[in-house]
């Protein structure tokens, strides 16, 4: 229901712990032994990269966050691939960290501060700064639940799209905690100071409709239509050169923290070397024959 803190943890079931020890080692092992926690397929230059963890609706547990980084990195590093869509399995996007395993973090592990903030380092924030180093394009296709740690998931992608039935919220105050996962960075960027201290500091849920009015999402399509919409999307960032692809999110990102003039170096720079690529030529050639381009990658 919008508006609650939700445990998604099922009945009975031990939580997963993230330090050393006999207990939190098998809890490990039975989570090895159950199904992948993260899905990557690759259709068409395009990989999707899904959440299956739709028991807890895709909570960031540690095995979660290890198989996330490296399906990212291995999309990043696949010449192969020139876009990438992230999303969730069953009803929900991600709902973020799951309640009884935070807490298990100090009451059974009784983690010090100084372990708690080597946890943060080594596990969730890895994968922001994964994301930040990507040259790939990532779409994010959310339903359900982007909560949370869910929430800042979807900001780290380049493009967001919400299917009617999505609920954003960052709901780390309602935990007593701050967003540890870049949160209070991302979003500022994406819909403003005004709109993101709102949500940070309210807690407040909003539907798909109210995200799109922030600018948080690009497109709201239903549920049904979800899916076959990131592809669309996804087709069609990968219909262009692969490099001009990369060099664009590159250039994008890049723009955050530097100036105009070194902006323009940086855009000059990389036009000297796109210029000079086949695929560049053949762009231009596919145009002035009126005919469909053939890229090779270089």
């Amino acid at each position: 229901m919008v508006g609650e803190v939700i445990d998604y943890e099922s009945e009975g079931k031990p939580p997963l712990l993230f330090h050393s020890g006999g207990y939190a080692d098998r809890i490990a092992r039975e989570a090895r032994s159950g199904p992948p926690p993260v899905l990557y397929t690759v259709e068409d230059r395009i990989a999707t990269i899904t959440l299956n963890r739709p028991d807890t609706r895709n909570a960031l547990a540690e095995e979660v966050i290890g198989a996330l980084v490296s399906a990212l990195e291995a999309a990043d590093a696949d010449p192969e691939i020139d876009c990438v869509i992230l999303t969730g399995e069953g009803p929900s996007f991600c709902s973020g960290g799951n309640i009884k395993q935070i807490k298990a973090l100090t009451s059974e592990q009784h983690m010090s501060p100084m372990e708690l903030e080597n946890w943060y380092k080594t596990q969730i924030q890895r994968i922001p700064l994964t994301m930040d180093r990507m040259s790939v394009p990532v779409i994010a296709a959310v339903r359900g639940h982007a909560i949370g740690a869910g929430c800042d998931l979807a900001c780290m992608a380049d493009i967001r799209i919400a299917a009617e039935d999505a609920v954003f919220a960052e709901s780390f105050l309602r935990v007593g905690i701050i967003p540890g996962d870049g949160g209070a960075w991302l979003l500022p960027r994406i819909i403003g100071l005004a709109k993101a201290s709102q949500m940070m500091l309210t807690g407040e849920f909003i539907d798909a409709h109210k995200a799109e009015r922030y600018g948080l999402v690009s497109e709201v399509v239903p549920v049904f239509a979800l899916a076959e919409r990131a592809k669309a999307l996804a087709r069609m960032v990968a219909q262009f050169p692969p490099s001009a692809i990369r060099k664009t999110k590159r250039l994008i990102k890049d723009a955050r923290d530097v100036s105009l003039v070194e902006h323009l170096d940086q855009a000059a720079i990389w036009q000297g070397v796109l210029q000079q690529m086949d695929d560049h030529r053949e762009a231009i050639d596919a145009i002035l024959e009126k005919r469909a381009p053939r890229f090779q990658g270089k």
